[in-house]
């Protein structure tokens, strides 16, 4: 998968030094996957939960964080929607959120 904005990975993980490994993890496995449906996800990441708007819910360090993406099978793109803390995930609606979206002043 080809996967955009790695930046707010890091960024993310320099704010939570806890979460680098796995983030890092996750981000070489889906670099290498080759998903073409939600159940290909499933199958790689048993804990992930595919959601509407082809979006899927990642659990990162142990369910400590979670991760939105929003992927593009045919393409094989995924687009990180969102990444935080378990607290911040249930504030969001997962379907929608885009926290990196530039805001038009």
């Amino acid at each position: 998968m080809n996967i955009y904005n790695r930046s707010s990975l890091i960024s993310f993980y320099e704010r939570h030094p806890d979460s680098k490994t796995s983030i890092e993890r996750w981000y070489h496995d889906v670099a290498a996957a080759k998903w073409k449906k939600p159940n290909d996800v499933v199958r790689d990441y048993n804990t992930a939960r595919p959601i509407g708007n082809s979006r899927v819910v990642f659990k990162i360090s142990h369910n400590d964080y979670r991760l939105v993406a929003e992927i593009n099978y045919i393409k094989g793109w995924l687009f990180i929607k969102f990444i935080g803390t378990h607290q911040q995930y249930d504030k969001v609606d997962a379907e929608i959120v885009d926290m990196f979206k530039s805001k038009k002043k």
